[in-house]
């Protein structure tokens, strides 16, 4: 049976359960059970905590799984990235008092820095060439410099809310841009069929949050200007009227478009245009 592990709790945890479930899998906890099963595809839905899931994959407990990217490189686990899941989205930066003028350019070798992301945070300074020192945390990182025990902290930064309230502001360029990943061992396993079929499913559900399907009719003499409005991922389908001189036009269009384009077709001479959603698909 193939084992994917998804986040056990927080916002990663909600989107991976959410892209799982809109797979056609069936992984939704009635509690706070350890595991389900979904005995109709052959997979078991392990629920870790996100920092872990990396090393499980690594290690070739669990075939599959779904957690950050920040937690990833951070844990130093040899896996594969298979694909970005589009949620999840965080900075990692360093952070200073409001009323500091310290930067990561300015950090020494006296610079404290707490963090629950020690490796990231010192791989960083190494390739910044600076030898301060790391104080290792596993949580609450932003109070860490009103106590007294750090100068900066480097944390994971989503609105900024949290660091704000805390009288602290990012300093420097983000260290890493983060985000849900899906990972996989580094090696051929019994259940890469399986784990591949997972893979499609999950890409085809991202490819349609992102696009829809838009459906026009329009004067044949304009369908040169229309194909360059909406050229499809390949190229659209063009069907014929039985009306003289007009065809059907149907094509995949980005969805944060969708409104533009629907004007721009509508000023060319389209009519009967139609966006329509898509649950998934396979490109």
């Amino acid at each position: 049976m193939l084992q994917i592990a998804l986040p056990n709790k927080g916002a990663l945890s909600d989107g991976a359960v959410t892209l799982a479930d809109e797979a056609g899998y069936h992984c939704r906890r009635r509690g706070r059970e350890l595991s389900v099963r979904d005995p109709d595809h052959g997979v078991e839905f392990v629920f870790l905590r996100p920092r872990d899931i990396a090393t499980y994959v690594s290690k070739g407990i669990i075939d599959l799984g779904v957690t950050g990217l920040d937690l990833t490189y951070d844990s130093g686990a040899d896996v594969e990235h298979v694909m970005d899941l589009g949620f999840g989205k965080a900075r990692f930066c360093y952070a200073v008092p409001k009323s500091s003028d310290l930067t990561p350019d300015t950090f020494t070798s006296e610079t404290r820095i707490a963090t629950s992301y020690d490796n990231l945070v010192r791989q960083d300074l190494e390739e910044r060439g600076i030898d301060a020192q790391v104080v290792k945390l596993d949580g609450a990182v932003e109070i860490s410099i009103q106590l007294g025990v750090a100068d900066a902290i480097a944390d994971v930064v989503q609105t900024g809310r949290t660091i704000d309230e805390a009288g602290l502001e990012t300093a420097g360029d983000p260290i890493l841009r983060s985000e849900a990943v899906l990972v996989a061992q580094n090696a051929e396993t019994a259940q890469m069929e399986k784990a591949q079929r997972f893979a499609e499913r999950v890409k085809g559900i991202l490819v349609a949050r992102e696009y829809v399907v838009v459906e026009y009719d329009l004067p044949e003499e304009q369908l040169s200007e229309a194909r360059e409005i909406t050229p499809g991922i390949e190229s659209p389908t063009i069907s014929p009227l039985n009306k003289d001189g007009w065809v059907a036009v149907k094509s995949m269009v980005r969805r944060s478009r969708a409104n533009e384009i629907m004007d721009d077709l509508h000023d060319l001479g389209a009519r009967g245009i139609i966006i329509t959603t898509i649950r998934t698909c396979r490109i």
